[in-house]
């Protein structure tokens, strides 16, 4: 299996885990825009994720 096609997905998803971490800390200091930076993070993570399964299923496609 060729790993550099998981590059961006990888990518994504630890953008994903630096923006929800962040967003809880924002959150739990009760400082503004936590609950945008918790919920970007999550949307991010789930973007990551739904590409990493598309390009699973390329690879499994082209291969038989």
């Amino acid at each position: 299996m060729n790993l550099k096609k998981f590059l961006i997905p990888l990518l994504l998803l630890l953008l994903g885990f630096g923006l929800t971490i962040v967003g809880a800390l924002l959150k739990i200091q009760h400082w503004p825009y936590g609950n945008v930076i918790l919920t970007l993070g999550t949307f991010v993570e789930f973007a990551a994720l739904f590409y990493a399964i598309i390009v699973l299923i390329k690879i499994y496609r082209n291969k038989y």
